[in-house]
């Protein structure tokens, strides 16, 4: 279907489903500890950080439905075989890393609310998930993730049931009180953890591997490098798609942040042990609502976030090995790539069994994914200029800005945390 003849809600996809992915529980706990460690005083990424993570995301859709090909794929014929196992394997650990945090979190959210034993419960949702890929037809599947977006309406809700400084926090988020007594080890640590959770390279990948999907789906669509009467409606779509789901993604993160600032940092509690340690932190302060729109919302997510990062991780293995690969063939039909799949989502539940501190996991997942961003950008943006995978259909001025903004934001985060580490 033509993007021209939907609605605007209808051409919401690729973009809306990683955008609200953006916001899993390690997004969750990051922004939950930014918001009790620093208060108000890093409101202000999260505005800054939107056109940056506008600009990347849209470019890697537009590679996706302009070559027909995932990153990992373009990467495999453009590039040498080093930088591409380099780039797959940093995205595999990356993101098996992030799936055992995010299972973890989930496990003990339910445990709050029900008991028991939060390892089990991750276990179960590790399963629950990995099932709903095996055996649900992507277009029925992707529908079911648009509609789990809105598990994060519960941040939206929260924000609404606490008294909140409005005008403080308006202030504090268009002007950063920034010094350099401030921009020390533990604020550039969180910043770059906030930069990975909110800017992360599994997303690059989903995108493009989604409109790729979307292009398969439909069967009057081609590549538009291929197809020029479809560039105009294709990339409006894109970016409508785009702009609305990190717009989505960068709202709700700042009203997580947003919550515990205005909850556990006025309170003196400094530190989270874990997302599901802010819910019930929230219990006492907030009242019982706000506990259980916190807690449901880290569940939710979850369950929108396992299947994205799994599902990155299998395309960019069968992209980089030129597997067969698509949510919409049957197990039997692309064995490795969902072989991969499966491997990603149990590796990350076995990780979960082992004695780890479940918010120091979910924290440094998100550093994790900072630091592998900035190759995976750069690779990304190199892609985005080369004729065989553009066309005729090359990037605008704007998102050569944006995407290189991005890449040179994000690298000096990373280096002024390093820097920091060694001082």
């Amino acid at each position: 279907m033509e993007p021209h003849s939907q609605s605007w809600l209808g051409q919401l996809g690729p973009g809306l489903v990683a955008g609200a992915a953006d916001d899993d529980p390690s997004g969750i706990a990051t922004y939950s500890q930014a918001g009790a460690q620093f208060g108000f005083g890093m409101l202000w990424l999260l505005l800054f950080t939107y056109p940056l993570m506008v600009g990347i995301q849209e470019t890697s859709a537009r590679i996706g439905r302009t070559s027909g090909r995932g990153l990992a794929a373009n990467i495999r014929l453009y590039f040498p075989p080093w930088l591409l196992y380099g780039v797959v394997s940093l995205l595999l650990f990356a993101n098996t890393l992030n799936i055992a945090a995010d299972l973890a979190a989930m496990g003990d959210a339910l445990r709050l609310v029900a008991g028991g034993q939060a390892q089990w419960y991750a276990l179960g949702f590790g399963v629950l998930s990995l099932l709903l890929q095996l055996f649900i037809p992507y277009q029925r599947y992707a529908h079911l993730l648009k509609w789990l977006t809105l598990a994060l309406l519960a941040y939206a809700a929260t924000v609404l049931v606490i008294e909140v400084p409005w005008r403080e926090v308006a202030l504090r988020t268009v002007s950063p009180q920034l010094s350099w007594d401030n921009l020390n080890k533990a604020y550039l640590t969180t910043m770059v953890a906030v930069f990975g959770t909110t800017i992360s390279p599994y997303l690059f990948f989903w995108q493009a591997s989604q409109e790729v999907e979307e292009l398969r789906a439909d069967p009057d669509a081609e590549p538009l490098k291929r197809a020029p009467r479809q560039v105009r409606p294709q990339l409006r779509r894109i970016k409508l798609d785009t702009a609305v789901g990190m717009g989505f993604s960068n709202a709700v993160a700042w009203s997580i942040m947003l919550t515990t600032a205005v909850t556990l940092h006025a309170h003196g509690i400094f530190a989270v042990e874990s997302s599901a340690q802010a819910a019930a932190a929230l219990r006492p302060i907030a009242g019982e609502l706000a506990f259980a729109l916190f807690g449901l919302g880290i569940i939710g997510t979850g369950l929108l976030a396992i299947p994205v990062l799994a599902g990155s991780a299998a395309y960019a293995m069968a992209g980089a090995f030129n597997w067969r690969s698509s949510l919409e063939l049957q197990p039997r039909a692309a064995r490795k790539f969902y072989g991969i799949l499966a491997a990603a989502t149990l590796a990350g539940v076995g990780i979960g069994f082992l004695p780890l501190d479940p918010m120091r996991a979910l924290y440094w997942s998100a550093v994790v994914n900072g630091v592998v961003a900035v190759p995976v950008m750069v690779v990304t943006m190199l892609l985005a200029t080369r004729r065989g995978v553009m066309g005729a259909v090359p990037l605008s001025r704007r998102l050569r800005l944006l995407g290189w903004t991005c890449t040179l934001v994000m690298a000096l985060a990373v280096l002024a945390m390093f820097a920091s580490m060694v001082s």
